[in-house]
């Protein structure tokens, strides 16, 4: 890419795609295209080409998904299904009728099977069952990195596809309905302080085992990628280091200190035992993460505090 490519960024408003954004601006990259959600419905693809087409993006990140936590995907299977499908496959259709040169799918550690040796190589994809949970959310990127596999095969293009572990950081949803791990468990322990060191519920049994990344080393790690990356596998992208949820909760506790009672409510599900990437085909390439899991834990406190009153999902 240079400096004055057309950079389109799918979902620039969430999390993952303003990452992306403020990663090529500090990079130098000025000609970007990235409309407000609101100005291009992309489930619907006369709207998505009729955007590419006017916009000619050479270079393509698709940040754009509809996601959510354990709930949010038990709740509203249908929606995980459907929305991710279409958003994926309008854009990838519309980016080779405008003449993309070269397009990032961005799905998830989701896709590999719920008992998956650990940790996680990119050839288990489609090894063994799913975690039922995520299920639907699940198949969905696994058809993106079908749909990318099946563009480079049937035209030629240069669509490239990675897999991050769990991320966090600034504008994650904090909304307990819909959010991951990390956020709901920083908002939690913040209203149980906030209600005199209260006692924390938490689902499960804490046992279960998560690699975690700030979205601003994916944002690095995705630019890292169009720059130097052009094969047919989908690529891991995390740190290689995981911890049990019931650590996350020891930690975000002192981080946001909270001096009250941790309680496990083991009715409700673990989801996945243990999820760890094997990130060493993008080591080899020459990237590695380089926000540490408590520092970059405690900024994105600092930045819910900041934010929280016009935060989804805030008090």
């Amino acid at each position: 890419m240079k400096t004055d490519s057309r950079i389109y960024v799918a979902g620039s408003s969430g999390m993952v795609g303003s990452a992306i954004v403020r990663a090529l601006h500090r990079q130098g990259f000025a000609n970007l295209i990235a409309p407000a959600e609101a100005d291009c419905d992309l489930t619907n693809p006369i709207q998505t080409r009729a955007l590419l087409l006017a916009e000619r993006p050479e270079y393509i990140f698709i940040a754009a998904a509809r996601v959510g936590g354990i709930l949010a995907n038990s709740t509203h299977p249908v929606e995980f299904l459907e929305q991710n499908l279409l958003i994926q496959i309008n854009l990838m259709q519309a980016a080779r009728e405008c003449g993309t040169s070269k397009l990032l799918f961005l799905g998830s550690s989701c896709i590999y099977p719920k008992l998956a040796p650990q940790p996680i190589r990119e050839e288990s994809l489609l090894t063994g069952p799913l975690e039922p949970t995520n299920q639907s959310y699940a198949l969905a990127k696994i058809a993106g990195i079908q749909a990318v596999q099946s563009y480079r095969r049937q035209y030629g293009l240069d669509y490239i596809a990675a897999m991050p572990t769990n991320l966090y950081g600034p504008y994650d949803n904090f909304d307990l309905e819909s959010s991951h791990v990390l956020p709901a468990m920083l908002r939690r322990f913040h209203a149980a302080g906030v209600a005199g060191d209260a006692p924390v519920t938490l689902w499960g049994s804490g046992s279960p085992r998560r690699e975690f990344l700030h979205v601003d080393d994916l944002a690095d790690a995705c630019l890292f990628l169009m720059e130097h990356y052009s094969g047919d596998l989908p690529l891991n992208i995390g740190t290689g280091v995981d911890i049990t949820i019931r650590e996350l909760a020891l930690l975000i506790q002192r981080i946001t200190d909270h001096q009250g009672e941790i309680v496990w409510d083991e009715t409700k599900p673990d989801g996945t035992p243990r999820k760890q990437l094997d990130v060493s085909r993008l080591q080899e390439l020459g990237w590695r993460p380089a926000i540490e899991l408590e520092a970059g834990i405690r900024s994105t406190w600092e930045w819910y505090l900041a934010n929280q009153d016009s935060l989804r999902g805030g008090e």
